[in-house]
């Protein structure tokens, strides 16, 4: 009853490609090394892969076991704080806070507002203030940024918006402000200007 062909599958034994080598280590006493090893395609059925994909930037993400993190809910608002220490902040409620971390997202419907000095700055949401994203800063559709920003890198998906004071942290180091004695000679396009 139970020895039906269709019943049971066959062993994968019979189909694994064997391997013989010469040497000691056999139990069939013949100095023969005999040992079994599954294919790749006996292992597995074959699959589908998928087309790549075009690569969107990423945050960097931090290791789940390493940092810490503070998520502020969607109901949540967290007014006139310093928040130190935190690796990562989630805001998906309102925060009026300063801050210097690695990483902050906000959420589509969060929004920050104070100063942030950041390794990357993801923002789905609104943002209002100062912004200096050391790394990266990624404007995503939803997303609204205005103030005055520093980025190293930046990202902004169609749709998104920036307004403000925009400057890369390359060219904003090389801006130094022109210093002048007073006795100095000024030409007269400065002076009409």
């Amino acid at each position: 009853m139970f020895n039906k062909p269709g019943l049971f599958p066959k062993s994968t034994e019979s189909t694994l490609p064997r391997t013989i080598r010469p040497g000691g280590g056999g139990t069939s006493g013949s100095g023969m090394t005999v040992s079994t090893t599954p294919s790749p395609a006996a292992l597995s059925p074959q699959r589908d892969i998928p087309a790549p994909q075009p690569s969107k930037p990423e945050a960097i993400e931090p290791s789940p076991t390493h940092g810490s993190r503070l998520i502020v809910g969607p109901d949540v608002k967290l007014r006139g704080a310093e928040i130190l220490d935190c690796d990562t902040l989630v805001v998906e409620g309102r925060v009026e806070a300063t801050m210097d971390s690695r990483v902050i997202r906000i959420a589509e419907n969060g929004a920050y507002s104070g100063t942030v000095s950041i390794d990357v700055a993801e923002i789905h949401g609104n943002f209002d203030g100062e912004l200096t994203a050391r790394e990266q800063l990624i404007v995503h559709a939803t997303g609204r940024v205005s103030g005055k920003i520093r980025y190293g890198k930046i990202h902004i998906e169609e749709g998104g918006e920036i307004s403000g004071d925009i400057k890369s942290l390359a060219s904003a180091g090389k801006e130094k402000p022109v210093e002048r004695k007073a006795d100095e000679p000024r030409s007269l396009t400065a002076l009409a200007g």
